[in-house]
Order: structure tokens, then sequence, then C-alpha cells
């Protein structure tokens, strides 16, 4: 019962730190955290990356709408 009540407490413990550090995360303008970052931090390496991802997956989804929107070219070139 006292292993329970502990474990109880140190989980309620964790939750109230989470909310507060969660509260004090969301006025930062991480943005411009990044931009202060010099060129060869990791994060910024990260950020470079994930926004490269994004442009070459949204060069991808205009390729298959593309295919998508005109299947009777796909029909005649197929038959």
């Amino acid at each position: 019962m006292k292993k329970l009540l502990v474990a109880a407490a140190l989980f309620i413990g964790l939750g109230l730190v989470a909310k507060r550090l969660g509260t004090r995360m969301q006025n930062v303008d991480w943005e411009k955290k990044f931009e202060e970052m010099p060129d060869n931090a990791p994060p910024k390496w990260m950020f470079r990356n994930i926004t490269a991802i994004r442009e070459n997956t949204d060069r991808i989804l205009e390729v298959l709408d593309a295919d998508r929107s005109d299947p009777a070219e796909g029909e005649s070139e197929a038959g």
C-alpha cells in the first residue's frame, strides 16, 4: 500500500512539473530561437532536413495528383 501511494505521488508530481513546463514552452518563439543558433548547431541541421523533406513531399504529391487527375491518358498508354 505504501509503494502505491509513493508511486501515485510521484506520478502526480511529474504531471504537475510537465504541465508547468508545457505552459512555459508555449510562449517560446522557436523560429527565432533556431535563427539565433550557430550554423553548425544540430537542431538547425534537423530543421533544414525537415524543410527539405517537406518540399520533396510536396513535389511528389503534385506529381501524384497530376497523374490522378488525368486517368484517360494513363489508360491510352497502358492499352
